[in-house]
């Protein structure tokens, strides 16, 4: 049985790990739609108690008896079979919907961008949105973070454009089937799903195909991985847009500083005008090169596509300053692949100055660090100090032999430590702190979670 859209609003739809940024999303969009929306998830959260504020009916745990008068299911795919309620659903014989394939029927009746890559996915599809929202488009948006200036992750505009974020780990963005669609670059990731880049790269094939006839697709060619896939793209239909060193979008005056970075965007060596971001990396330039060339695919203008991109304040756990105690910053980073690990911490050394970075680093996923281990080292140092949690496993369980520690290992000696203990490698770094230094929480599992605790413990150390 399949849906439409009007048809999945008449139903009554839970949601099992609802608090995820994806699900709760979808849901909360269903919700300013009228539909009658239910869920749960293993623990409470401000995402649980908002989404029960705008008239969800919210549950802590998972239980059978949570789908009474349920119609549809949606599953994350983080969720495991054995879950209680998704037995329960398939006893019922009720519809069952993956998180993508419920994304895909909201964004159905609006003209769709589906922003996809390895790295930046969260960041750049954040910009389109803010970008497109200064030119007055109200567009749609469902996102795997918060936006920092509207701290939310989805709403349903007035507009007839549909932003997503297209996640890649376990290939069902294929879902989707956009209007249009960024790819930021391609690396081999979640390695739990991809063996290798060559199957990468296939998912990526297979994401291009689906985008509808005569879509537009924006690529940075800066990417070798991105490189190969726009050599090998066979349709003609599709406008294809690049942006970097040598495509149809490039930037020059390039300057990066603290806490901003600015640069003069060209198109076909024509100036478009300066750019001015409020964030800081070359890495958020390309983002927003990729951004503002969507959005005038879009048909909106550059100069409030320029203006949105300067008010574009970041992304919830993307370089996000969370306080200043005593000269000490402390900053949380959702990076977990080399590739972010390192340039996050390029940012972190440019914003810090002459000011040391003290890195609490939390791998995720065993398949991951097992994979990237010397790769991880190898950008980790660049840090002056960090202090390496055991392994966050996600859903997977885990791989003899493979820790933290490995990664400890193949570090300096002075340079990095291993600490399981939260509260320890707390207190660890807290002591070393002095004014000029940067504190960085990094990983995309719970360490985010110390941010506080180590803002709290600075200010009883400088009391």
């Amino acid at each position: 049985m399949s849906l439409t859209l009007d048809q999945l609003r008449a139903k009554s739809i839970h949601f099992v790990g609802m608090g995820g940024a994806g699900m709760s999303g979808i849901a909360r969009i269903l919700l300013a739609q009228g539909a009658r929306v239910s869920g749960s998830d293993a623990k409470d959260s401000m995402v649980l108690q908002g989404l029960a504020a705008l008239g969800a009916k919210t549950f802590v745990g998972h239980a059978a008896e949570h789908l009474q008068g349920v119609d549809v299911v949606v599953v994350s795919s983080a969720i495991d079979e054995r879950n209680p309620e998704i037995q329960r659903a398939k006893e019922l014989n009720l519809l069952i919907l993956g998180r993508a394939k419920a994304l895909a029927l909201l964004m159905s009746k609006s003209t769709s961008v589906a922003v996809a890559g390895t790295h930046g996915k969260t960041t750049t599809t954040s910009m389109l949105t803010v970008a497109l929202q200064s030119a007055g488009l109200d567009p749609s948006f469902a996102i795997g973070g918060m936006i920092n200036s509207s701290g939310t992750n989805a709403h349903l505009g007035t507009g007839t454009i549909f932003v997503v974020e297209a996640d890649e780990s376990d290939g069902s963005f294929l879902e989707y089937k956009p209007d249009g669609a960024i790819i930021t670059n391609m690396e081999l990731d979640h390695v739990d799903h991809f063996p290798d880049f060559a199957s990468v790269l296939a998912a990526f094939h297979k994401f291009v195909d689906s985008i509808k006839p005569n879509g537009f697709l924006v690529l940075c060619v800066d990417s070798p991985g991105v490189k190969q896939l726009l050599a090998e793209i066979g349709r003609k239909d599709l406008k294809v847009v690049t942006y970097g060193a040598g495509g149809e979008f490039s930037y020059s005056h390039l300057s990066i500083r603290a806490s901003e970075s600015s640069a003069r965007i060209a198109r076909n060596g024509s100036v478009l005008g300066e750019l001015s971001l409020t964030i800081p990396g070359e890495h958020n330039v390309m983002n927003a090169i990729a951004a503002l060339a969507a959005g005038l695919e879009l048909g909106a203008g550059i100069s409030p596509l320029m203006e949105g991109l300067h008010n574009f304040s970041g992304a919830r756990r993307r370089f996000e300053v969370k306080g200043e105690v005593a000269g000490i910053t402390v900053v949380d980073d959702y990076g977990h692949h080399p590739t972010e690990v390192r340039v996050t911490l390029e940012t972190a050394k440019r914003y810090a100055g002459t000011g040391r970075v003290l890195v609490i680093f939390q791998p995720h996923r065993y398949s991951r660090t097992q994979a990237f281990l010397h790769d991880f080292a190898s950008a980790l140092s660049l840090a002056d100090f960090v202090a390496l949690l055991e392994i966050y496993p996600a859903s997977e369980a885990p791989i003899p032999g493979v820790s933290s520690r490995n990664i400890v290992e193949l570090m300096k000696k002075e340079q990095a430590n291993f600490e399981p203990s939260m509260l320890q490698i707390v207190s660890d770094i807290v002591e070393q702190a002095k004014s000029g230094d940067l504190i960085l929480t990094l990983g995309a599992g719970d360490v985010n979670s110390l941010a506080p605790i180590i803002i709290q413990a600075l200010h009883e150390k400088f009391a």
